[in-house]
């Protein structure tokens, strides 16, 4: 996708707010402890990530850096906040969306050309 650092930071923050304001009834954009705690964990794993400017969306990575536990969390956040966010920031949903697609459309087809190669 090649969204810039601190743009992913942006929307990640947005479904975090959304998913800790619907699930844990805080005011809205305001982040529970747990949240806030996630929220600075995806911080500092995006600034450690080896794939830097070319960072594909993390459930089409190769390398998976965070923690199961937080994986997890971050995967809730995701499922719940998701769908919720076309209501809120369409343009960010319906890119997210395309962009995943075309992401997951380049992975298979190197990942058949390297097949192809092989042979």
């Amino acid at each position: 996708m090649n969204l810039d650092k601190e743009k992913e930071i942006e929307v990640v923050t947005l479904m975090i707010k959304k998913y800790c304001h619907g699930r844990h009834k805080t005011k809205k954009g305001e982040l529970c402890e747990e949240c806030n705690a996630l929220l600075d964990y995806v911080k500092y794993r995006r600034s450690v990530c080896p794939w830097k400017k070319n960072k594909p969306f993390c459930s089409n990575c190769k390398i998976h850096c965070y923690e199961p536990e937080m994986r997890e969390k971050i995967r809730k956040v995701m499922k719940y906040s998701g769908p919720r966010m076309l209501f809120d920031h369409p343009i960010i949903a319906i890119n997210h969306v395309i962009e995943t697609k075309r992401e997951k459309k380049k992975i298979e087809m190197r990942a058949k050309n390297d097949r192809q190669r092989t042979i």
